[in-house]
C-alpha cells in the first residue's frame, strides 16, 4: 500500500494534467472552434462539426491500439505524443483558412485523443494501482472537468481580446510548458507493464481475448453496449443542451447552468473517487445512468420551471464524468487482465463511435419535430435501456469464483 502510495499518485498527476489539456482542447474545444470559424470564415455548422466527427471517429480506430502501443513505448512517450498532436491540431484549426485544412487539422487532434485520453490514462494507471484503481481514475479524469472549466473560457476570451489566431497558440504552449514536464517527472517507467493483482472483489474471467474473440464474447458486450448507449445519450444531450436552455432561460441563465453542470461533475468524480473501489461497480453504473435520465425527465417536464432546469443540469454532470470511469473498473474486475487493454480499447472505441454519430442522429429527430423535448426523451429512453443492459452481469463468472482463485497480471 505505501510504496502504491508513493509511486502512484505523481503520475495521478500527470494523468490529470494530461486529462486538463486534452478534454480542454479536443473535447471541450470544438465548442470555440465553432463559434471562432463561423464568426471568421462564415462556414456552416455542419462542414465545422463534421471535421470534429472525423477526428472522433479516426481516434476510435486508433484505441484498441493505445494500450500495445503504451507496453511497447511506456506510458510518459505516449502521452507526451498525444499531447503535441492535440496541440498542433487546435493550433493548426485556429489558423485554418479552407475546410480542408480543418479536417487536415482535426486528423491530428484524432490521433492526439487516441494517445491522451482516458484509455491511455487507465492503462497507465493500472500499472501502478490495485486497491486504489477508481479512486486514482477518478481524481485524473477530474482533470477533465477541470479542463471544461478553464481551457474552454479561457480560449474565449482570450479569442475576444487578442483573436482566435493568437488565443489558442497562447494557451496551448503554456499548458504544455506545465503539463509536459508533469508528465516526464510523475512517470518515470518507461518499460512495459509491471504485474499487478486482479482487484480485490474482482471476478475476471479466466480467458484472454484479441480482438476477435473479444468481439464475439457476451460478456464483452454486456459492458460496451450499455456504455455505448448512455454515451451516444448524454453527449447528445450536452450538444443540444444550450439550445434546449437558451429561449426558457435566456443568455446568462444557460452561462449559470452549464457552470453549475460542470462544476457538479468535477464534484462528482471527486465524491465517487471515495467510495467507487468499495462498490458493485455495475450497480453503481446502472444508478448512474438512471440518475441521468431522471434529470432529463425533470428537464422536460418541467421547462418553465427555472428551478427544475438548474436542478436538472447539476443533476445531470453529477454523472458525467463517472460514464467515462466506470467501464474501465469494470473490465479490470471481469476480464483477465491480460485482455484489459484489448477488451478497454475496443469498449471505449464503439463508444466513441456512437457518441460521434449523435448529434446528427439526434438532429433528425429535431428537424422531425421542431421540437427539442423529443430529442431529450430519446435520451432518457438510451439512458433507461442503458441501465436495463449494465445490470445483466457475468452471472458463470460469478459462480466459478466461488471454485477458484482470481488470476495474476502478468
Amino acid at each position: 500500500m505505501a510504496g502504491e502510495l508513493r509511486t502512484g499518485w505523481p503520475v495521478v498527476a500527470a494523468c490529470f494534467a494530461t486529462a486538463v489539456f486534452a478534454w480542454g482542447f479536443a473535447a471541450y474545444g470544438p465548442a470555440v472552434y465553432m463559434a471562432e470559424l463561423q464568426r471568421l470564415h462564415g462556414w456552416s455548422a455542419a462542414a465545422i462539426g463534421g471535421a470534429t466527427t472525423v477526428a472522433f471517429i479516426l481516434a476510435a480506430g486508433l484505441l484498441p491500439w493505445t494500450s500495445a502501443a503504451i507496453g511497447q513505448f511506456g506510458g510518459r512517450a505516449v502521452l507526451t505524443v498525444g499531447i503535441l498532436l492535440i496541440a498542433v491540431g487546435a493550433v493548426g484549426v485556429s489558423q485554418a483558412t479552407t475546410p480542408w485544412q480543418l479536417y487536415a487539422w482535426n486528423l491530428l487532434i484524432g490521433c492526439g485523443w487516441a494517445g491522451a485520453s482516458s484509455t491511455a490514462i487507465a492503462t497507465i494507471l493500472s500499472q501502478y494501482f490495485n486497491r486504489r484503481r477508481g479512486q486514482a481514475l477518478n481524481l485524473a479524469l477530474t482533470g477533465g472537468s477541470v479542463g471544461g472549466l478553464v481551457v474552454a473560457p479561457g480560449l474565449v476570451a482570450l479569442s475576444h481580446r487578442y483573436g482566435f489566431q493568437m488565443a489558442v497558440p497562447e494557451v496551448a504552449l503554456g499548458l504544455i510548458l506545465m503539463t509536459l514536464p508533469l508528465v516526464w517527472v510523475g512517470i518515470r517507467s518507461t518499460g512495459r507493464y509491471r504485474r499487478m493483482a486482479t482487484p480485490d472483489g474482482g471476478v475476471a474471467s479466466p480467458a484472454s481475448h484479441t480482438r476477435r474473440t473479444a468481439l464475439r464474447d457476451a460478456q464483452f458486450w454486456s459492458v460496451a453496449a450499455p456504455f455505448a448507449l448512455a454515451m451516444f445519450a448524454m453527449f447528445g444531450a450536452m450538444v443540444y443542451q444550450v439550445s434546449y436552455l437558451l429561449p426558457l432561460i435566456g443568455v446568462s441563465g444557460t452561462s449559470l447552468a452549464l457552470i453549475c453542470s460542470n462544476i457538479s461533475g468535477a464534484g462528482g468524480r471527486l465524491l465517487m473517487s471515495a467510495v467507487i473501489d468499495n462498490l458493485d461497480q455495475r450497480l453503481a453504473a446502472a444508478a448512474t445512468f438512471a440518475t441521468q435520465a431522471v434529470a432529463l425527465t425533470l428537464m422536460i417536464a418541467m421547462p418553465h420551471s427555472p428551478v427544475a432546469l438548474y436542478l436538472g443540469c447539476i443533476l445531470f454532470g453529477l454523472c458525467v464524468g463517472n460514464v467515462n470511469a466506470l467501464p474501465t473498473l469494470i473490465i479490470q474486475r471481469e476480464f483477465a487482465p491480460s485482455s484489459f487493454g484489448v477488451i478497454l480499447g475496443l469498449s471505449t472505441a464503439i463508444g466513441q463511435v456512437g457518441y460521434s454519430l449523435s448529434p446528427p442522429l439526434l438532429g433528425i429527430v429535431r428537424d422531425l419535430t421542431g421540437d427539442y423535448r423529443p430529442v431529450l426523451g430519446a435520451c432518457v429512453g438510451l439512458q433507461l435501456v442503458a441501465t436495463c443492459l449494465v445490470l445483466v452481469g457475468p452471472i458463470k463468472l460469478r459462480l466459478a469464483k466461488r471454485q477458484r482463485k482470481l488470476p495474476q497480471w502478468g
